[in-house]
């Protein structure tokens, strides 16, 4: 790679605000309750904003990634057992595991690129939301920050210092569901040491039981705050389960399995990850270093039948064995972050200046596809070890020119290289790109306080480095094409997006924001059934509208509400597709919530998530249905330290999917493949009770 590639493009912004820098007058927008007009002034898009633990006291959570759902217009569900990482949906997208939205914890990535299931696998079962002391998320391509994965939006999640009172929580529910979480941060030198230890167990609704088993613990210090001080953690989570994977619809319409059952009782996965970070800032009126470091082991194994037959009928002409298969994935991640903010003056107008450094490696031992029966295997599809590394610079400038104008210019220049060792000699190799990513956020206002948004940026994904070096096709249970020459992929995949929105206080107690979007990728990365990973497609554009609202009522009362509609479209596409729809992109999605917290002896939650019906294929000719999920929560304090709670998860037993496809499978009685509607069904009105002791 050039130096010129980086320096220049730095050099040229940190000359263009030289003198930049100046009052800190742009704070982390805080949803959570405040006074009218706390959003004005602070924000640099209308889609952008942080949530605080508060918010999430009393939410009602079936999976710990559904934190993520405080996030306007975000949607997490599941198509496979707990272990596995959710899906997400978000702005026109099906982000299949994680692809084009990027989340972190504690300053570590979560996403892995060239993943055994899914290009920017993103697994947050190690999360707990107890913890959680603020999320600060973004939407779009504007932050220079803002790398791989971070075309549709972001979130960064962090873990509190200090607990309160050190405190054990035992939760028991319906289906052999159980909990329990010790955690507490006793005073250690001069600093306060963070423990947490967290079981689960649970078989859910499923005819087969689930059986998942997690345990996860966590070990922090800390000393000073978040702005001027620093902490080690480290951290241990080990899953694993049995799945009831996404089935056709004809089976269950035939009676062959029930709404819960399963058609490969062997399905399942086991993963672990085990992590050591360091987190160190200093912050003043005129600068603002920090700097985070972290190594990271993850593995996972994954067995999975989508398809059921075809695969092995083609190739030995019965279904004696089936058509699952394993991928296995066992990587090293290294990281180092660094960042520094000037605040001084340009010719007397406030701004700041901020220069970073963002690396990555990801040194993947084994990533494999393997044929499968019973989780045995019987052969390899392809084995390969990956090194895949990334640097990244980028400078942001903000000055507020005005009094009621201000501009934040950014820029960014990523560079990656991609080694891969296969064993098919054919499809190994090395490859280098890099890209450049400019951002630029133009703020009026306020006037009747109500703030005005201009953004736009570029920015990018990754594609998975072995279809970066791919030449023939290693799948020997594609007997038409194995050994046949196919395309490579393109390294690095530029996005495009533009923003228009607004932020108002200009009703009392309300605080309310309103974006018009459009986001074009240069390549689309759609899901495979038959191989259960993400392949690159065509070129898209999605275009938006969403609307998002707090409203603090009384003191104890909280009410949002957000509403998202999307229109997602191939902008070219060739005579193999049927239409321009991206399938399973989500269209139209509506949250409602309240909480209610006097600080006395009630406390309580409610949720509405509505998850409106999605084009199956191309030509829009089949679609999902649409459903409506209600959860609630009430909690009982006995005291300062003893709180009782109860959550009832899908309060009105709403028989819909939490997934649906379309793609073509084979039962074993059927004599050619069908193409069918493959769905993973809701969970059904689910009960737990949770009892958590301060001490």
């Amino acid at each position: 790679m050039r130096i010129s590639f980086f320096v220049i493009p730095i050099l040229l912004l940190a000359i263009a605000a030289a003198h930049a820098g100046g009052l800190q007058t742009l704070e982390t927008v805080v949803v959570t309750p405040r006074d009218d007009e706390g959003l004005i002034g602070e924000a640099g898009s209308a889609s952008e904003g942080t949530v605080t633990a508060k918010q999430l006291e009393n939410r009602p959570l079936l999976r710990p990634a559904e934190i993520l759902e405080v996030v306007p217009g975000l949607i997490i569900s599941q198509h496979s057992g707990d272990g596995k990482a959710n899906q997400y949906y978000l702005r026109g997208f099906n982000l299949d595991h994680g692809t084009d939205f990027a989340a972190s914890v504690m300053g570590m990535p979560a996403n892995q690129p060239t993943h055994a299931h899914g290009q920017g696998y993103l697994d947050l079962h190690f999360l707990i939301p107890e913890l959680v002391e603020h999320m600060h998320y973004r939407k779009g391509p504007y932050a220079a920050e803002a790398g791989d994965f971070a075309t549709a939006g972001s979130a960064s999640i962090d873990y509190v210092r200090k607990l309160d009172a050190p405190f054990a929580q035992l939760s028991i529910g319906q289906n052999s569901y159980r909990r329990g979480l010790l955690a507490g941060s006793p005073a250690a030198g001069s600093g306060n040491l963070l423990y947490a230890v967290e079981w689960t167990e649970n078989n859910g609704p499923w005819q087969l039981p689930e059986n998942i088993g997690k345990f996860n613990t966590l070990l922090r210090y800390s000393h000073g705050s978040e702005d001027n001080g620093w902490s080690l953690a480290a951290m241990a989570y080990r899953a694993q389960w049995a799945s009831t994977d996404q089935v056709p619809q004809r089976a269950l319409d035939a009676g062959l399995i029930s709404r819960f059952g399963n058609l490969d009782a062997s399905d399942g996965g086991r993963s672990s990850r085990h992590s050591l970070s360091g987190e160190w800032s200093a912050r003043t009126p005129q600068r603002w270093a920090r700097a985070n470091a972290y190594f990271i082991d993850s593995k996972l194994n994954l067995w999975s039948n989508f398809t059921f037959c075809p695969n092995d009928l083609a190739n030995s002409g019965n279904c004696n064995r089936g058509d699952q298969f394993e991928q296995a994935d066992s990587r090293k991640i290294y990281g180092l972050n660094l960042a520094h903010t000037w605040y001084e003056k340009l010719t007397g107008l406030p701004a700041d200046l901020t220069l970073g450094l963002q690396s990555r490696v990801d040194d993947i031992g084994k990533v494999g596809l393997y044929a499968t029966t019973r989780r045995q295997r019987w052969g390899t599809v392809r084995e390969d070890s990956v090194r895949e590394s990334g640097i990244a610079l980028y400078g942001q400038a903000q000055v507020q020119w005005l009094e009621k104008f201000r501009s934040i210019v950014g820029l960014r220049g990523d560079a990656y290289r991609f080694k891969v060792d296969s064993d098919t000699a054919a499809n190994s190799g090395q490859v280098s790109d890099r890209i450049m990513s400019p951002k630029l956020a133009l703020i009026f206002g306020p006037w009747a306080k109500t703030e005005y948004y201009v953004n736009a940026g570029y920015g990018f994904h990754s594609n998975d480095a072995r279809g970066v070096t791919a030449k023939v096709n290693p799948d020997f249970r594609d007997a038409a094409n194995f050994g046949t020459a196919v395309d490579t992929s393109t390294p690095l995949v530029r996005a495009k997006g533009y923003e228009l929105g607004l932020r108002s206080a200009l009703v009392p107690k309300l605080q309310t924001s309103l974006a018009l979007w459009r986001l074009d990728l240069a390549s689309e990365l759609v899901f495979v059934g038959d191989a259960g990973t993400t392949e690159p497609s065509f070129p898209s554009r999605r275009v938006g509208i969403e609307w998002a609202n707090y409203w603090t009522p009384a003191r104890a009362l909280t009410v949002d509400a957000d509403l998202a509609l999307s229109r997602a479209r191939f902008t070219r596409i060739d005579a193999t597709v049927p239409g321009s729809w991206i399938p399973g992109a989500i269209e139209r999605t509506l949250s409602v919530g309240a909480s209610w917290d006097s600080g006395g002896e009630w406390s309580g939650g409610m949720r509405l998530r509505y998850f409106g019906p999605r084009a199956l294929i191309e030509d829009n000719s089949v679609r999902s249905k649409a459903s409506t999920i209600v959860n609630l929560q009430a909690g009982y304090r006995f005291d300062r330290k003893i709180k009782l709670s109860l959550d009832v998860l899908n309060a009105f037993d709403s028989k819909v999917s939490d997934i649906d496809y379309l793609y073509e499978s084979q039962l074993a009685t059927e004599a050619v493949a069908v193409s069918d509607i493959h769905t993973h069904p809701a969970e059904p009105r689910t009960l737990r009770l949770t009892l958590r002791v301060g001490f």
